[in-house]
């Protein structure tokens, strides 16, 4: 028996179809991973993502000390260390060692002037805080020479210079830091007096 013959219509519009599909396919290829701007764009923020500043540690104020001119070097001792010397009415803190001790350590200075030569002995005593403390001895150490006659380390520690035709002794024993600055002051030897005259009227720490 004959077969049936088939339209060709029928034939050629499922080979139309098959190569519409497959010219399809192959214009679209694999659909494209996002790319990672993308992602990064529409990830969700992280909550509490924000980096918060860690505080600052706030310095200890310094300790004010505070001593009469005539209690930190006595008229006995002064007129010891040589009788030229008197209390300075007028006196107000000149060397750069002095006014720190006063204006950032809270400490006293007071002057002594010769009635003969008018060169003016300056004394300050501080109780400047640990941080403040370690760097005026490191400093000391930097740019001085150390005295071992001025006492024994670790219980005082002494230093001197001679710059700029002055000369100046800076001592620390327990929380005192001590300033002894002036023009009168060539050697180490010259403040010797002087510093322990201030460490014995001192008070105990």
């Amino acid at each position: 028996m004959p077969r049936p013959i088939r339209p060709a219509t029928t034939r050629s519009a499922v080979l139309v179809a098959a190569a519409s599909i497959a010219l399809l396919s192959g214009c679209t290829g694999t659909t494209p991973e996002p790319t990672a701007s993308a992602a990064a764009t529409t990830a969700p923020a992280t909550p509490g993502s924000t980096a918060v500043p860690e505080p600052t540690e706030t310095a200890e104020p310094p300790v004010p000390f505070e001593v009469a001119c005539d209690a930190l070097i006595t008229a006995d001792q002064l007129y010891a260390f040589n009788p030229n010397f008197g209390a300075d009415p007028g006196y107000e803190p000149q060397a750069d060692a002095v006014v720190i001790a006063v204006e950032e350590d809270a400490g006293t200075a007071c002057g002594y002037l010769n009635q003969t030569s008018g060169e003016v002995i300056e004394i300050a005593v501080a109780t400047p805080n640990e941080q403040a403390g370690e760097a005026r001895r490191n400093d000391a150490a930097l740019t001085s020479t150390p005295v071992p006659t001025y006492g024994t380390p670790p219980e005082v520690e002494g230093y001197f210079d001679q710059a700029g035709g002055s000369g100046e002794a800076q001592v620390f024993s327990g929380p005192y830091w001590i300033v002894v600055h002036s023009p009168a002051l060539f050697e180490p030897g010259d403040a010797q007096q002087l510093v322990e005259s201030v460490l014995q009227n001192l008070p105990a720490a």
